[in-house]
Order: C-alpha cells, then sequence, then structure tokens
C-alpha cells in the first residue's frame, strides 16, 4: 500500500489570502488567526499577501488571478455570509463555493475554504474566534497541507530497493 503524507510545516511557502470586507469585524478575525496560523508554523511575513475584495462573491475572481501568477503555494479564501430575509444568501454562498472550487481544478493551486456561511452573526462570531474555535486557523492549515501534498502526489511512488 502506498500512503502520501502531507506536513503543516509553512516554512518556504508562498500564501495569498483572498478575504471579504463584507461582515468585516468577522472576516478581520478570521484573518487574524489565519495569518497567525501560517507563521506560527513557519511562514515569512513577506511571503503571506493579503487581498481585500468587497464581499464573498468576489473572491473567485481574485483568487483566480492570484492564482494563475505562479508565485503562491496555496491561497486561502476567507469571508462570512450571513442568511438574510431574502435568497440572496444561497446565491452568493453557490457562487463563491463553485468559484473557488473551480480556481483550484483550473490552475492546480490550493484554495482552502475559510468561507463561513451562518444562520445569524452569533454564529459567525462563534466561528471566528468564539466557542467553535476560529475557521481562519484551520483554513491555514488546510493551505499548507495541501501545498505540501500536492507535489508529492505527482511524483511517481518508488519501487522498494
Amino acid at each position: 500500500m502506498r500512503v502520501w503524507e502531507s506536513s503543516t510545516d509553512a516554512a518556504g511557502l508562498r500564501f495569498a489570502v483572498v478575504v471579504s470586507r463584507f461582515n468585516q469585524p468577522v472576516c478581520e478575525r478570521l484573518l487574524e488567526a489565519c495569518s497567525g496560523q501560517l507563521l506560527e508554523r513557519g511562514a515569512r511575513p513577506g511571503d503571506v499577501h493579503v487581498a481585500w475584495v468587497p464581499g464573498a462573491f468576489e473572491i473567485p475572481s481574485a483568487a483566480r488571478v492570484l492564482a494563475v501568477t505562479g508565485r503562491y503555494h496555496a491561497l486561502v479564501a476567507l469571508a462570512a455570509v450571513i442568511r438574510g430575509e431574502t435568497a440572496h444568501f444561497d446565491y452568493v454562498c453557490r457562487a463563491v463555493t463553485d468559484g473557488v472550487r473551480e480556481v483550484a481544478r483550473d490552475t492546480g493551486v490550493p484554495v482552502a475554504f475559510g468561507v463561513l456561511t451562518t444562520e445569524d452573526e452569533e454564529q459567525a462570531l462563534a466561528r471566528a474566534g468564539g466557542r467553535e474555535g476560529n475557521k481562519g486557523a484551520e483554513a491555514a492549515r488546510v493551505a499548507i497541507e495541501m501545498a505540501r501534498l500536492l507535489p508529492r502526489l505527482a511524483t511517481p511512488p518508488r519501487e522498494p530497493a
């Protein structure tokens, strides 16, 4: 059996974080935890770049532009989409989810999904440093692991000697 292991060592890796300004108090908490986790795990401050976009809907466009530059080993998408009284929530959630998936699929650059989709602001705050932890930190760890794992998957396994 061949098993590919990953690592959560960010040393030597470059990251771009695309973060929404909409619901900014929540998104700032996500970004703080994300960048903190990347740095704690060995990324240099100069290797973590942040792009603020107006809202979650705009994340895929910015992520695609960043991914195709070839400068980054992984991207992180951060936002908080909070349900309102209309179907707008459903359309935004679908657009950002599909868009981020397509960026990762089309470019081969992993995009960690740190987009909160919650019923209310209380749930969002609980997932941005409250009782539910911080999804920004979780997304950072995912980005690191995928940046380390994908190149290993592309290398053929060595035969035992």
